[in-house]
C-alpha cells in the first residue's frame, strides 16, 4: 500500500451534510424503537431482529455525529473512544443486517420451527454482538484505532493509517464483513424472492376465486418490493465508503473528490434513516398507528369554547357500513 495522502479537508457545507444524516439516521433508528416499545402486537421475530440493528445503527449514528462535528486533526483520547464505538456499532450493524436476511430465508424457504428458530436468535446475539466486540476490543489493545486523517472516513477515527498492517485492521474492522454482505444479501433475497413466486403459482392453481387471488398478489406484491429493496439500499449507501477505501489502496487523489466525501458520509450514517422509511413510514400497519399517534397529539379545534352554545351531537353516518368496512391496523400485513 502507497504512502498515505494528505489528510482530507472538509468543508462546512461537507460536514452539513453529513451532520444532517447522522441526525437523520439516529431520529429513524430511536422511532424504530418506539414503535417496538409502544404496540407489542407487532413484535414478531423479525421485528425484534429489526430492533437490534436499529440500536447498532443509533450507535453508530451518535458516534460518527461526534467525529464528524470535532473533525478531528489528529490523534487524542476522544479519537480512539469515537473510532472504537463506531467500529463496533458499525461492524454489529452489518452482522445484524445479514442475520435478518438470513432468519427470513430460513423461516420462508426453509419453514424453520419455532424452537430451530429460538435458538437461531441466540446464535444471532452471540455472532452480532460478540465478534464486533472482540475485534474492536483487540484493536483498542493492539493501537489500530486512531486518526486517519479523513481518506476512509468522513472527519470520525477509524484505523490509524500510520500502523504498518493498516489494510488488514480496515478489512477485520468493517471493510471484510461489509463485501461479504454485498454478496450474501442479494443471494439471500433472490432465493427468497424465487421461492415466494412458486408459491404464488402453486396458489393460483388451488385458488379459483378471483377477488381473493388479487388480494393476495396485491399484499405479496408490496413484499416482494421490499425484499428487493433492502440489499440495494444496503449496497446504495455502503458502496461509496468502499470506493474510497479502494482509491486509499491505490493512493489515488480522487479519494478527496467532494462528490466522493459526501455519499460516503451520508451512505455511513443513513442507514438506521434508510430501515426507518422501508420498516415504518412504508410499512402500512406501523404507519397507520404511527399517524393516529399523532393526530391524538394535536391539539383539537376549540369548538366547545364558541358562544354558540355547547356543541351538538354528531350526526349519524349515511352509510352504517363505512365505519365497520375500515381496517384496524391489527388486520393489516406487516409488509
Amino acid at each position: 500500500m502507497p504512502p498515505p495522502a494528505p489528510p482530507t479537508e472538509l468543508v462546512p457545507s461537507e460536514r452539513a451534510v453529513v451532520l444532517l444524516s447522522c441526525a437523520l439516521s439516529a431520529l429513524g433508528s430511536g422511532l424504530l424503537v418506539a414503535t417496538h416499545a409502544l404496540w407489542p402486537d407487532l413484535r414478531s421475530r423479525a421485528r425484534r431482529l429489526l430492533l437490534f440493528l436499529s440500536l447498532a445503527d443509533l450507535l453508530s449514528a451518535a458516534s460518527y455525529f461526534y467525529g464528524v462535528l470535532q473533525d478531528f486533526a489528529g490523534p487524542s483520547w476522544d479519537c480512539v473512544l469515537q473510532g472504537a464505538l463506531s467500529t463496533f456499532a458499525n461492524t454489529s450493524s452489518f452482522f445484524w443486517t445479514v442475520a435478518i436476511a438470513l432468519y427470513l430465508y430460513l423461516s420462508i424457504v426453509r419453514s424453520a420451527r419455532e424452537p430451530r428458530t429460538g435458538r437461531l436468535l441466540w446464535a444471532f446475539h452471540v455472532v452480532s454482538w460478540g465478534v464486533p466486540l472482540a475485534i474492536t476490543v483487540a484493536a483498542v489493545v493492539l493501537k489500530k484505532i486512531g486518526y486517519d486523517a479523513s481518506d476512509v472516513s468522513v472527519g470520525w477515527c477509524w484505523i490509524d493509517l500510520d500502523a504498518e498492517d493498516r489494510v488488514l485492521w480496515m478489512l477485520l474492522t468493517g471493510k471484510l464483513w461489509e463485501m461479504l454482505a454485498y454478496v450474501t444479501l442479494p443471494v439471500l433475497y433472490l432465493l427468497i424472492r424465487k421461492h415466494i413466486n412458486r408459491a404464488h403459482e402453486a396458489l393460483s392453481e388451488y385458488r379459483p376465486i378471483l377477488s381473493e387471488e388479487h388480494r393476495l398478489r396485491r399484499h405479496a406484491s408490496a413484499a416482494d418490493k421490499k425484499l428487493v429493496l433492502i440489499p440495494l439500499i444496503f449496497i446504495c449507501l455502503r458502496v461509496w465508503s468502499t470506493v474510497r477505501f479502494v482509491l486509499t489502496l491505490c493512493g489515488s487523489p480522487a479519494v478527496q473528490s467532494p462528490v466522493l466525501v459526501v455519499l460516503h458520509g451520508i451512505g455511513n450514517t443513513f442507514q438506521g434513516g434508510a430501515n426507518c422509511i422501508m420498516f415504518v413510514l412504508c410499512t402500512h400497519a406501523v404507519r397507520t398507528r404511527l399517524f393516529s399517534v399523532c393526530c391524538r397529539c394535536c391539539p383539537s379545534q376549540p369548538s366547545a369554547q364558541s358562544p354558540a352554545g355547547p356543541p351538538k351531537p354528531p350526526a349519524p353516518s349515511k352509510t352504517g357500513e363505512s365505519q365497520g368496512s375500515r381496517h384496524t391496523p391489527d388486520e393489516l400485513p406487516v409488509t
